[in-house]
């Protein structure tokens, strides 16, 4: 099963078991309605937890409150976990854009047929999210529609425009 990490516990906030959490998502309202996560432990292993309630914080934080975690002491022991969802519960994405572990792996060529290797890393940046992908020269290139041909992350497979990828591909050799 797939999980998505949507945010990670940074410290209880209160006395009764609350927790403030760094969003690892787009979009903190998805937080709003959120009630059955899972619970990502140090051994890999996802826990369900029940989400009593969240609420979005002024400090780019959200504060949530997760069932059976009553005290301080409960909230302490999640600090530096990860809050995850399941593939059946993450947020339905627009047409055009994915997720980062479905990218991750994929294998990459341009329009031209040359392979260019396999995405390894996705930056996220204020502008675009940059695609790191490893073949026989380390390449880097900005996730721009119009460089993107095709992207099939069922098959594991993008397609990058060749003329563009002339323009802002970055080769690190």
């Amino acid at each position: 099963m797939d999980y998505f990490r949507i945010g990670l516990f940074l410290r209880p906030h209160g006395v009764r078991g609350e927790l403030k959490l760094l969003p690892l998502t787009d979009d903190v309202r998805r937080f709003k309605t959120l009630k059955a996560a899972f619970i990502e432990s140090s051994e890999g292993i996802y826990l369900p937890i029940d989400v009593e309630n969240a609420k979005a914080s002024s400090e780019n934080s959200v504060i949530v409150k997760l069932s059976g975690v009553e005290t301080m002491d409960d909230a302490e022991k999640l600090r530096d976990k990860y809050l995850c969802v399941d593939r059946a519960n993450a947020v339905k994405l627009p047409e055009g854009t994915y997720f980062i572990s479905d990218l991750i792996g994929c294998k990459v060529e341009s329009t031209d047929g040359t392979e260019l290797g396999e995405m390894v890393d996705v930056y996220e940046t204020n502008a675009n999210d940059v695609y790191v992908i490893k073949g026989s020269r380390h390449l880097s290139v900005p996730a721009l529609k119009r460089l993107l041909h095709t992207v099939d992350t069922v098959n594991k497979r993008i397609v990058l425009d060749a003329d563009v990828l002339s323009e802002v591909g970055l080769f690190e050799d």
